[in-house]
């Protein structure tokens, strides 16, 4: 029954309208209306009240460095801005900073110099070439890829030698990359470490000494500006 009585069509409800003798004040004030006016009001009449008892119980001997840089004109406050720099100043400012920009540039190349003394000297325009080499070496240590190999027979599959069809020592097979042929460890002598986890690690310190010599170089470059731009 509730369900047909809120289905049905109801009559619009209408807000009364004011009075025609009284059609010159505008619209009829509502209660809502009413209330946002008085709200108003006595917030306003109760921040004049603060304002009062603020300005009676002020101290007159009350002193603040504000003062001295601030005026009344008709009535407002005005603060008056402080003065621009003189040119010595600007020049003492100028001075300071380009010597904090030197200090800085020197403790940046003295950095730079260790870290290239660690990865034997690498040269500034080959370091993005090498980071992104050692990401891509990195990606493939870490895929871990499977080598496949199909052969024709069953008998071949129990038969295959892995060290024989990769022409390596026995002991290297299980390497899946860097895995030397028999000619080439009978005619040199590579050093490589024994575990591929020790290689990881090596490549992972190697990425990180790149990347943090391609910021400071950065750095420097930007320091470099800065102290033409202070001279």
């Amino acid at each position: 029954m509730s369900s047909l009585r809120n289905a049905l069509q109801r009559r619009n409800h209408k807000e009364r309208a004011q009075p025609r003798f009284r059609q010159k004040y505008g619209l009829l004030e509502k209660r809502k209306d009413y209330v946002l006016r008085a709200r108003d009001y006595h917030s306003k009449q109760d921040r004049l009240k603060a304002m009062r008892e603020k300005a009676y119980f002020r101290n007159p001997d009350e002193f603040y460095f504000k003062m001295i840089n601030s005026k009344t004109k008709d009535g407002v406050h005005v603060l008056e801005h402080d003065s621009a720099l003189s040119g010595e100043a600007i020049k003492l400012m100028k001075s300071q900073d380009l010597s904090y920009v030197k200090t800085q540039r020197d403790l940046g190349n003295k950095k730079i110099e260790k870290i290239q003394s660690e990865l034997h000297f690498i040269e500034p325009e080959s370091i993005e070439d090498k980071i992104e080499l050692e990401e891509k070496i990195k990606e493939k240590v870490k895929s871990q890829p499977q080598h496949i190999i199909f052969v024709d027979t069953p008998k071949e599959a129990k038969t295959f030698d892995p060290a024989k069809h990769f022409n390596t020592l026995p002991e290297l097979v299980n390497r899946k990359f860097n895995r030397p042929r028999i000619e080439t460890l009978q005619n040199e002598i590579i050093m490589f470490p024994e575990d591929e986890t020790e290689l990881i690690r090596l490549h992972k310190q190697k990425l990180i000494k790149y990347k943090e010599l391609s910021a400071r170089m950065q750095r420097q470059e930007e320091l470099r500006k800065k102290e033409s731009w202070c001279r």
